[in-house]
């Protein structure tokens, strides 16, 4: 399966809280968040389902992927994604690390993608 999502019955705001405080933990930070609600309303098009993408990233594990092989930046930095289902929850999931590195058949690199992707459904699952 290409990605994990979980879902919770806390709103957007407090699942958003929730998430960053998990990522925290396992020393990830938010470097964006992308509204992709206002950005279409701001281009003028109809969008009413709160969704938000979170660029997400360990710069110490991001390091380490990178000295191993440079092609991996191509997947950086992590993402995961926070949108209202319209039936009143919260989803968050993300694309699984390990689909995309599987992409480089480098089995190394398939090893770190496995560590992160654990981290990050831990800290997806305690958010929730």
């Amino acid at each position: 399966m290409f990605d994990y999502t979980a879902v919770t019955d806390k709103n957007m705001e407090k699942a958003i809280k929730s998430l960053e405080e998990s990522l925290k933990e396992e020393k990830f930070g938010v470097l964006w968040s992308f509204d992709l609600k206002k950005k279409f309303q701001e281009k003028g098009l109809e969008f009413h389902k709160e969704f938000k993408v979170l660029e997400v990233c360990n710069p110490h594990e991001a390091q380490r992927v990178l000295n191993e092989n440079e092609m991996a930046g191509y997947f950086l930095p992590c993402k995961i994604v926070v949108y209202d289902d319209n039936h009143g929850k919260t989803k968050i999931g993300m694309p699984k690390p390990t689909a995309l590195i599987s992409l480089l058949n480098d089995e190394k690199m398939k090893q770190f993608a496995q560590d992160i992707e654990d981290r990050l459904i831990s800290c997806i699952n305690s958010s929730i």
